[in-house]
């Protein structure tokens, strides 16, 4: 954010925001080969996990998300994902404060393999997931 006087008195504000190349060029790609981005899919509905929530309901993790729906034949129903599951790392990336779930999880494109660290009834166990495409209407 920048603020500042333009030198006859009044106050210049500008608020900008920056996209890494790589990123950029990425989506144009996608977009010229298919019309669209391709988004990594798991198939989950979540709540997410944060210390407050953690306190609030005795959560054994404290950064993460708790998982409330698995889709039929999604990634995550044939990885053995359930209801109730937490997640909390996806691969070697901890879910916390500066790593959401969503933003870690579109650091991935569909095809790409990922490891899953759940907490289910007190046990923590690693899951091999297979991303696919978000379906587009």
């Amino acid at each position: 954010m920048i603020v500042r006087n333009t030198g006859s008195g009044t106050v210049a504000e500008g608020l900008g925001f920056s996209i890494p190349i790589n990123t950029a060029q990425a989506v144009a790609t996608q977009i010229i080969q298919k019309g669209y981005v391709a988004h990594p899919y798991l198939g989950i509905s979540y709540q997410p996990i944060t210390p407050d929530v953690a306190a609030a309901y005795n959560l054994p993790v404290q950064w993460g998300v708790y998982v409330t729906r698995v889709a039929v034949n999604s990634p995550a129903a044939q990885a053995g994902l359930q209801p109730g599951d937490m997640i909390n790392q996806i691969d070697t990336v901890p879910l916390d404060a500066t790593h959401s779930y969503l933003n870690t999880l579109f650091s991935y494109k569909p095809g790409d393999q990922i490891t899953l660290s759940i907490v289910r009834n007190g046990q923590t166990f690693q899951a091999k997931v297979t991303l696919t495409e978000e379906a587009h209407n």
